[in-house]
């Protein structure tokens, strides 16, 4: 799943937001391309709630964004209700905010589609949310 909403966050379900656009950057073999290339560098990433000026801790939103060999960047993070097959998702990094902040860098030999698999299909705000899920893309 590739889609182009990264401003919205699990904060939805606690402020009564409304769930994130399904709209696409890629598909089809552009999609299986970008899944299939290798990450040249992954950073964790972390920003406010929306609305909020801060993170604390738990209280943020996080991510991994990656650099591919050519150079164009993506973020992969998760939400309730970001991804129609799966709940973490692919994004263009140039649709990130300035709110996002680089925590942890990663150089190692995945594809995007570990990093996915590795950020799960599914979504729980307690049990495997965005947090945990930037945390496993990051193991090496």
């Amino acid at each position: 799943m590739c889609c182009v909403d990264c401003q919205c966050d699990w904060s939805c379900a606690l402020t009564g937001g409304s769930p994130p656009n399904h709209n696409f950057d890629l598909s089809g073999s552009a999609l299986t391309r970008l899944y299939n290339s290798p990450v040249h560098q992954a950073e964790r990433m972390k920003r406010p709630l929306e609305g909020a000026s801060s993170w604390v801790g738990p209280l943020s939103h996080s991510g991994v964004r990656v650099t591919l060999e050519d150079g164009s960047r993506w973020l992969i993070h998760k939400g309730d209700g970001y991804g129609r097959s799966s709940q973490t998702v692919v994004t263009d990094a140039r649709h990130m905010s300035r709110a996002w902040e680089d925590k942890v860098n990663f150089q190692g030999s995945k594809t995007v589609s570990d990093l996915v698999r590795a950020g799960g299909a599914n979504y729980n705000l307690f049990t495997d949310n965005c947090h945990l899920g930037s945390r496993r893309m990051m193991n090496p």
